[in-house]
């Protein structure tokens, strides 16, 4: 079995190369093997490969991926060999003498839909477990009266009198050089190589309306805030005949009031009176996978951090591993005492070798109501 290529080297650039440099390489490269340019045996083969290259390279997702866990990480979707643009890379090559009608063939032939982008708010609990939503989005359909025709029913779609159905148009001048034959495209049918006579009162000879569709995304456990997850299909519809686009949903993840996220692991702030840190104690700690007890240790300081394993996020698309939960210790001073707890404390202070000297808490609220007026 041959030795897959690196797709960085099939288009010449480094790994650190921005998008720009990707697209600059796949352009001169596409160029060079094009099978209408290259006549080599071998030419639309590495023709194949460049684009599927580009295809990995070019969306930051797979890209991702790519780096990551190499071809395996975007195996399986398999080379879509339309779903690249070559309407600007070519363009300026197709257009004249010898290359014929090339640009108005490449816009009548297939192409496949836009994707879509939406996006949407979720739990954090839903965010950690997965859930599956129920999400609306517009996007353009088939019309239902002309089922795609952009004709009005009982009217015909007519092959274009100024190119006889080409969609485009040449033009010979006669220059220094000899005579030189341009193709256009064609002015009167945009193109398409037909007339709409009577547009269909419902898209208006569009061949498409605008609808709202609803569908039920499943959101698996351990997505994050900006998460990406990607309905393959689900996008524009493609044009004479090419594929639908995809849609891509992007997460936002509301915040918790007891939990922060960082990865996989759970952050969470534990007050503990004096008494607790001081002697130790036995506690109920909130977990998000339920309440979790816990021995608080005698003498424990502010700021101490204690670790329950496993009781984080579940780990996106690796079953059965979790992050962590990570609880920091704050120590809380009560403001108020009442005098028999004064008594005590100053009692306690005095066995720490400390001379104990209490305010007149009575003087200071008189100030500050003073103060507040």
């Amino acid at each position: 079995m041959a030795e897959e290529r690196d797709y960085y080297e099939i288009l010449g650039v480094g790994r650190s190369a921005s998008a720009e440099e990707i697209k600059n390489a796949f352009r001169n490269s596409a160029r060079k093997y094009h099978p209408d340019i290259n006549k080599d045996p071998d030419a639309e083969d590495k023709f194949k490969e460049i684009n599927e290259a580009y295809q990995v390279l070019s969306d930051p997702d797979k890209r991702a991926a790519y780096d990551r866990y190499g071809r395996a990480g975007v195996s399986g979707g398999g080379f879509d060999y339309q779903s690249v643009d070559f309407s600007d890379i070519f363009g300026d090559l197709f257009g004249f003498g010898g290359f014929g009608g090339g640009s108005a063939r490449h816009r009548n032939s297939p192409r496949r839909g836009d994707d879509i982008r939406h996006r949407i708010t979720i739990e954090f609990l839903e965010a950690c477990f997965g859930t599956t939503k129920e999400i609306s989005f517009t996007r353009d359909e088939e019309c239902g009266r002309c089922h795609g025709k952009g004709a009005e029913p009982g009217t015909n779609v007519v092959r274009c009198a100024s190119c006889g159905g080409t969609g485009e148009v040449k033009t010979i001048r006669n220059t220094m050089f000899g005579q030189m034959v341009q193709y256009q495209t064609c002015p009167n049918c945009g193109g398409r190589g037909e007339t709409i006579q009577t547009p269909c009162s419902s898209c208006s000879g569009r061949k498409v309306v605008r609808k709202t569709v609803r569908k039920a995304l499943t959101i698996p456990a351990g997505v994050d805030n900006g998460t990406r997850i990607r309905l393959s299909g689900e996008g524009q519809p493609g044009q004479n005949g090419g594929p639908k686009g995809d849609l891509y949903v992007e997460l936002a993840v509301k915040p918790h009031e007891l939990f922060r996220r960082h990865d996989d692991d759970i952050e969470m702030g534990l007050n503990l009176n004096v008494a607790q840190a001081t002697l130790g104690d036995e506690i109920e700690i909130p977990t998000i996978h339920g309440m979790e007890k816990f021995i608080v240790p005698p003498g424990t300081q502010p700021g101490k951090v204690f670790t329950l394993k496993k009781k984080g996020v579940p780990k996106l698309q690796r079953k059965d591993e979790f992050g962590d939960q990570h609880v920091m210790v704050t120590v809380v001073v009560p403001r108020e005492l009442t005098e028999e707890q004064q008594e005590l404390m100053i009692a306690f202070g005095r066995t720490l070798g400390t001379e104990i000297q209490p305010q007149d808490r009575g003087f200071w609220d008189k100030i500050k109501d003073k103060l507040n007026g």
